[in-house]
């Protein structure tokens, strides 16, 4: 038997000595041995496809070949050097030539140029003839298939020629039929007296030829168009048109089975144990928890009959009808979408019943149910409005304009739409009133203001209530006291028209203090009291964070609330939204009683009679939603009408302004909105619509002013030449403050007021106060003006209303007077000239009476209406200003051209003669804010915190307290978050590829969050022994519940998302030894912080929890993800999406109500260090390959 094959011995070492000389490839490779344990230097040479190699260099005969054709030639790793190797692996560099056969061991070799390595696995890789094999495989599969169709045409081209041959016989033949039948014909005329013969059968068979013919040339026509239109786009359009349609029946079927689930496995069931003789549940609970979604299951089973009776009569495809008899019945999800939330809270209620949560795992577990629970199927209905909408825009995308149900799909569409705005402005109203009754049923003493649907909630948090003596001054040394801190902190509750302050008491019950209902229509707002106490300048911990409320109701004695917060951030967080709501409630009380005239036009009815405020138009939409001021608010418009409406002097909506200065940077830019209020400061007339203004000055004499002319008034356009308004002595007491100001109250003792009583002389409003020298209790002959102190004033009002009484009977019966304040003695006589010190907000309310003597013109009560519009628009433009600067800061810090033209506009502004002197108090203060480099929040930041940690020895878990560990976890946590711009929530830039340098901010916040992550699991992992692992686990579950009380929920998911690592969650050994009551709280903790339903416990713990607080970025980012992708900026008519940036608003809002309270720790540096040193932190492969160390894998 032969064993080896024979060579040509000679021939072979005749091509290995021309390789030696003239090979492509040649030099010195270490080859592997046999046996895999040595490597063998030998002198490689490489011809064609063949390598050959020699002991040495010199070497006359080869001592081996190898043919190389179809080979493989690869790079090959490094091996891991072994303990008793002795030689270096650190210079070598390996490849392989593996070969395609079985039984034959790949040939190892290595070099120790990297260069040299890469030349020969090219050189070898060449020499395979790999790609020529490949190449020659693909021809050979072209060269099949070009065959196969080359048969395929010839044998088409036969049978063309064979129809071809068939029907040049038939022409032959019928035209041989037809010459025989011409012949005939001709005979027939030749002698027609001859009888007939048998043409009528010849000429039906030339008449079944003729129609055979056109058929057959029909068909192929036909067959041709056919093929035609399969490849027109009309066809593409209309398959995916039924590929929808199809999806959309496959949908339907799938919602149908789940409302079947909702109602037969959970709501009839509920519905028989709630009859019971031990009910678990009651009636009432399971019809707040399931709503109508047995009706909306009938609905929907009409619904998804008729689709499948219509897909039944395909490919008459028509759907619209089911549209229409659909879309009236949907308004049962309205009742739906409105109470969800409320359902959700009555079932989690319901399940702190052990009976009921062990009835609801028991339906749960049913098969049907596929482990979804319950409050996932009551879900699904919220999502299918919005589903029905998506699948009409994609049908309709492949539906023809010229299509015979595009326009009833288009009025589905829009009235879809329209059904989705409503349900979503009512869940909105719907939330906000639950907001309120939340907070009205955590009072133990009840609120019944909280029932008034109006009420808006603005924000919440913990301030510092100073106490007062019953003289009205401050208790002596308790302002910068700790105990202050302890028995003054008090919850405090903004609402649109009311402050609440509260105290805290056991079980979460809140309980109102004395005079806790504060009215904000009674305010006065003083951001920087000065006060003389000593005791009050003695809290220098406290200072510049404290603000004063002035509250003076008219029907009791007034009184003063004063308010420290935490930071100054806070503070004017606090103050800038308290001022927008006096300002919300002043400026509609201004306008109201301004033009209250003899056409008796009042605000609501200027409002209705401007239908650009409600009616649709092409530059604006509306939703049905109304603000604050009652009036719709927009769903989109273009930048200049959202520009008017920030101007527009009518009415301001604390939500519209926030939302705005928001998102402005989305469609507009810094610039054009300071050049929109620098026009309406200059042009004040031009803030209000011509159809308003025609109401206000109804007569003739002013209507050039409504058409663009000068006024005749010279008061109508603002004059800088005109002499100041006002002299004061400045001799007078240092005691004694007073102030002029037009700011008008709602009521003014019970009547409204008629500022168009008011009149003066051509010369403006400067012979006015001419005739004033100084302040006293002299009449004046335009009209009555009293400066008196609160309680003086009463006598000389009684006494000038007996004098006015004989000179004017006919005017009305109110007085103009500057209220005068004491900040030592209220009841000191007014002897003195009195010095103007303004120390309160431009929106002081004053009252301000007025006398008028009959018989004035009208053109000179018009002229103080336009007084009244001036101040209005003044105080409108320093109001936005002072929201944009003290809420926006960053604006102006990362714009220094802003900042400059802001200021610029301000020191116009002051040096305006006309402008009162709170309001130049109002404008000294916004320049203050600007220019001040201290932004006075002395709060550690996370620099300072690395820089006092330092880089020295870090000390061990095990040395500090699960208390400290927490407490400072949140401390770094809420620096990380509190320190986000809110620019950076704005277009997802956290998902893009470039995040890195558009949000840096959220991107330290998440990688802080998965580094501590990794700390915690690391700290496991460390563990060798299982008792040190379990006391780790169960420590930093302490902690975690510990950061939960914090209201740390941020700290609570990174310890629950690293016990879930599987890295640590494989150890089951562990985790055996863990104890019930740990596994207990883990469950808790986890069920707190779970995404199920949209972060739905985290939510309600969210709402119900006061700052300082630290929520999960990611539940608003997902959020705020949902909102961008869902919804554009713009729409096709290119408007703003406003109703979209009033959401991404809300949330923001909600964002940095979080940020701006802070905790009240002390920085502990060691427990810092710990946290914040990522030395000793593993990575995830390295933390796995730990979990298999000190658990290894067993075999089942």
């Amino acid at each position: 038997m032969q064993k080896g094959i024979r060579l040509n011995d000679g021939h072979v070492t005749y091509l290995g000595l021309l390789a030696k000389k003239d090979g492509t490839r040649r030099g010195c490779l270490s080859k592997k041995s046999s046996d895999n344990t040595k490597w063998h230097t030998k002198w490689f040479a490489l011809l064609q496809n063949m390598l050959f190699y020699f002991e040495n260099e010199s070497s006359s005969r080869p001592s081996g070949l190898y043919l190389l054709e179809g080979c493989i030639c690869d790079r090959a790793p490094s091996p891991k050097p072994s303990l008793s190797a002795k030689e270096c692996l650190e210079k070598q560099y390996y490849f392989t030539v593996s070969f395609t056969h079985e039984n034959q061991k790949a040939l190892e070799l290595r070099t120790e140029d990297v260069k040299d390595c890469d030349e020969w696995v090219a050189a070898i890789s060449h020499a395979s003839y790999r790609n020529l094999a490949t190449e020659h495989e693909t021809l050979m599969q072209k060269y099949l298939h070009l065959l196969q169709i080359v048969e395929t045409e010839k044998t088409v081209a036969k049978q063309l020629r064979q129809q071809i041959e068939d029907g040049e016989i038939e022409i032959e033949r019928l035209k041989s039929e037809i010459a025989g039948l011409l012949k005939d014909n001709e005979k027939i005329h030749a002698s027609p007296a001859a009888a007939p013969t048998d043409d009528d059968s010849e000429i039906k068979k030339i008449k079944k030829v003729q129609s055979f013919l056109r058929g057959w040339i029909c068909r192929r026509k036909w067959k041709t168009i056919i093929q035609d239109y399969i490849r027109s786009p009309h066809a593409e359009s209309m398959r995916k048109r039924n590929q929808v349609v199809f999806s959309m029946l496959d949908s339907e079927a799938e919602y149908v089975q789940q409302l079947h689930i909702l109602v037969n496995n959970f709501l009839r069931p509920l519905r028989m144990a709630a009859s019971s003789k031990k009910p678990p549940i009651t009636h009432d609970d399971v019809s707040s928890i399931f709503l109508n979604s047995e009706t909306i299951m009938f609905l929907h089973q009409i619904f998804y009959q008729g689709l499948k009776a219509r897909i039944a009569s395909w490919p008459t495809l028509v759907l619209a009808d089911l549209f229409d008899i659909l879309l009236p019945m949907l308004n049962i999800y309205q009742e739906f979408v409105r109470n969800h939330q409320y359902s959700l809270q009555i079932l989690a209620h319901c399940k702190q019943n052990r009976d009921f949560d062990k009835l609801l795992k028991q339906y749960e577990a049913k098969p049907d149910c596929e482990e979804r629970t319950l409050e996932t199927f009551l879900t699904y209905p919220m999502f299918q409005i919005p589903r029905y909408i998506l699948t009409l825009h994609e049908l309709l995308a492949h539906t023809p304009h010229e299509h015979v149900e595009r326009n009833s799909l288009d009025y589905a569409k829009s009235k879809l739409e329209e059904l989705s705005r409503i349900m979503h402005d009512e869940v909105s109203e719907t939330e906000n009133i639950r907001k309120n009754l939340a907070i009205e049923r955590m009072i133990v003493e009840g609120c019944e203001i909280l029932l008034d649907t109006s009420q808006t909630f603005v924000r919440q948090g913990s301030l510092i209530q100073v106490p007062m003596s019953e003289k009205g001054k401050i208790t002596r040394g308790r302002l910068g006291s700790l105990s202050l801190k302890k028995e003054g902190e008090r919850q405090c509750f903004l609402f649109s028209k009311h402050l609440i302050i509260c105290t805290r008491g056991s079980g979460g019950k809140l309980h109102l203090t004395k005079n806790g209902v504060v009215s904000l229509i009674d305010c006065t707002l003083m951001e920087d009291p000065e006060g003389t106490d000593d005791e009050y300048k003695s809290g220098q911990d406290m200072e510049h964070l404290d603000f004063k409320i002035v509250v003076e109701p008219k029907d009791s004695q007034s009184f003063t609330v004063i308010l420290v917060a935490s930071s100054r951030q806070e503070k004017s967080a606090w103050t800038s939204d308290i001022s927008q709501c006096i300002d919300n409630i002043r400026c509609n009380g201004l306008m109201m009683n301004a033009f209250e005239d003899n056409s008796k036009v009042t605000v609501p009815q200027m409002i209705k009679s401007d239908s650009s405020l409600y009616c649709d138009d092409v530059d604006i939409r509306f939703s049905k939603m109304m603000n604050s001021c009652k009036v719709l608010q927009i769903r989109y418009a273009s930048v200049e009408r959202l520009l008017e409406r920030l101007t527009d002097l009518r009415f301001l909506s604390i939500d519209f302004l926030n939302t705005f200065l928001h998102s402005y940077r989305v469609f507009t830019t810094a610039d054009v909105v300071l050049d929109k209020l620098i026009t309406i400061y200059k042009k004040p007339i031009s803030a209000i619509p011509a159809r308003s203004l025609e109401l206000f000055f109804a007569s003739s004499q002013n209507s050039k002013l409504l058409y663009g002319e000068p006024p005749s008034s010279p008061r109508a356009s603002r004059k800088f030449s005109s002499p100041p308004p006002l002299a004061i002595a400045k001799n007078s007491s240092p005691n004694r403050r007073r102030k002029l100001s037009l700011n008008i109250p709602i009521i003014t003792g019970g009547k409204a007021l008629d500022l168009a009583a008011l009149s003066c002389s051509s010369n403006g409003y400067a012979s006015m106060y001419s005739s004033m020298s100084p302040f006293s209790k002299t009449t004046l002959d335009i009209n009555k003006l009293y400066v008196s102190s609160p309680i003086s004033s009463k006598i000389s009002d009684e006494g000038e209303d007996k004098k006015d009484k004989v000179e004017d009977t006919s005017a009305c019966k109110q007085d103009l007077s500057v209220r005068e304040e004491s900040d030592n003695d209220q009841n000191q006589s007014d002897d003195g000239d009195p010095e103007a010190s303004p120390t309160k907000s431009p929106t002081t309310p004053k009252n301000i009476k007025c006398k008028n003597s009959s018989g004035f013109p009208t053109d000179q009560r018009n002229g103080d209406k336009e007084f009244v519009i001036r101040r209005a628009a003044t105080n409108r433009v320093l109001n936005v200003l002072r929201h944009w600067v003290s809420k926006h800061s960053p604006d102006f810090e990362s714009n220094n051209e802003l900042k400059t033209k802001v200021i610029a506009f301000l020191e116009e502004v002051m040096h305006d003669p006309e402008l009162l002197t709170q309001e130049r108090k109002a404008a000294a203060n916004i320049i203050r804010t600007l220019t001040q480099e201290d932004h006075g929040d002395n709060q550690i930041t996370l620099e300072d915190v690395t820089q006092l940690v330092g880089e020295g020895k870090t000390e061990p878990f095990e040395n500090h307290s699960a208390l400290e560990i927490a407490e400072q976890l949140t401390l770094l946590d809420h620096l990380v978050f509190k320190v986000i711009p809110y620019e950076e929530f704005f277009g997802q830039g956290w998902m893009k590829n470039d995040k890195n340098e558009k949000t840096p901010y959220i991107m330290r916040t998440t990688k802080h969050f998965n580094d501590i992550s990794n700390l915690i699991a690391t700290e496991i992992l460390h563990c060798e022994d299982v008792v040190s692992r379990v006391a780790v686990i169960e420590k930093w579950v302490a902690v975690a519940d510990i950061c939960r009380c914090l209201h740390n929920y941020n700290a609570v998911l990174e310890i629950t998302s690293s016990l879930n690592r599987s890295s640590v969650f494989r150890l089951k050994k562990t985790w055996l030894k863990v104890s019930k009551q740990t596994k207990a709280l883990i469950d808790k903790l986890q069920k707190l912080v779970s995404s199920e339903g949209r972060f739905k416990n985290l939510r309600e713990a969210l709402k119900n929890c006061d700052p300082p607080c630290v929520p999960y970025l990611g539940m608003y980012l997902t959020d705020l993800a949902f909102i961008e992708e869902g919804t554009p900026n713009y729409t096709e008519d290119n408007l703003v999406n406003f109703s979209k940036m009033r959401m991404i608003s809300h949330i923001i809002r909600e964002i940095r109500q979080f940020q701006q309270t802070a905790y009240k720790i002390d920085l502990q540096p060691k427990v810092a260090q710990y946290l914040m040193d990522r030395s000793s932190v593993l990575d995830e492969e390295s933390m796995y390959e730990a979990s298999l160390r000190i658990e290894p894998k067993t075999s089942n």
